[in-house]
């Protein structure tokens, strides 16, 4: 597995790719769910390209930044053992050499959900996902959708500047217990572990959605939003410091798993 730390060492490697390439963006800490965006690329391209940086513009808190987990070695074990042909390394200089002075916005639905509570969090994402996209020129992406509003915000911003990477969504990775696959669950306490799965079993119980926020509440998760977005139901709730995000396809007839 190649180790690219340079643009210049990027743009040699991608020469060297004939077929197809399949470009998987990753904070690190690396999971299951990571690992099958990994194994979604493999299927679908002849070469993948795996990138680890953890962006701090995306981050609203300077201390959620700081507490986020480094496991790069890790990382590296696991990319290697899954057969990725290359790994890019940027560090904060390499990709922002205007030190963000430019930034890409999205107006409207990057304001609600995650964007009302965390301000400024999708600018960064989207502008680091901008960036890697034009360095990698990857046939394709590899989004969770976990994430479903970065991942709707990632599509439109991609057809909004005609960007030839097609973007592909994989299903969420859950534990045995249902609680959705995070880099944010290795930082629960042991208490908070046990709690985190009722989440999941609340936004697929057949209850109404003021009867879902009322027990989440119950429970002992503080309630950020819980709202349909097309046909999913989107929750963001926190546990202590904690903030686990999920959705589940959803209809006026309640939510199914």
């Amino acid at each position: 597995m190649q180790q690219i730390t340079t643009i210049t060492a990027l743009q040699t490697y991608r020469k060297t790719c004939q077929g197809s390439v399949g470009f998987v963006p990753t904070m690190g800490a690396l999971h299951q769910g990571h690992l099958s965006l990994v194994q979604a690329a493999q299927q679908d391209n002849d070469h993948v390209l795996v990138s680890i940086f953890v962006n701090p513009t995306q981050f609203n808190q300077a201390s959620d930044l700081a507490k986020y987990p480094n496991t790069l070695a890790q990382d590296l074990q696991q990319l290697e053992a899954a057969g990725v042909d290359a790994v890019f390394l940027p560090d904060f200089a390499l990709l922002y050499p205007d030190d963000y002075a430019y930034q890409v916005t999205e107006k409207a639905l990057s304001t609600q959900f995650c964007g009302a509570h965390r301000p400024g969090h999708f600018d960064g994402v989207l502008t680091v996902v901008m960036k890697l996209l034009n360095l990698v020129s990857a046939t394709h992406a590899y989004f969770g959708e976990k994430d479903y509003q970065q991942l709707r915000l990632i599509r439109g911003m991609v057809d909004a500047f005609f960007i030839t990477t097609e973007i592909v969504a994989c299903p969420i990775i859950r534990e045995a217990d249902g609680l959705a696959m995070s880099s944010r669950n290795l930082r629960l306490s042991a208490i908070e572990r046990k709690i985190a799965p009722q989440l999941y079993a609340t936004l697929v119980a057949d209850t109404s959605l003021s009867a879902k926020r009322e027990q989440l509440s119950a429970i002992g998760f503080a309630v950020d939003y819980l709202a349909v977005l097309d046909d999913r139901l989107l929750a963001a709730a926190s546990l202590g410091e904690i903030r686990l995000i999920d959705n589940v396809p959803y209809n006026d007839r309640g939510a199914k798993a």
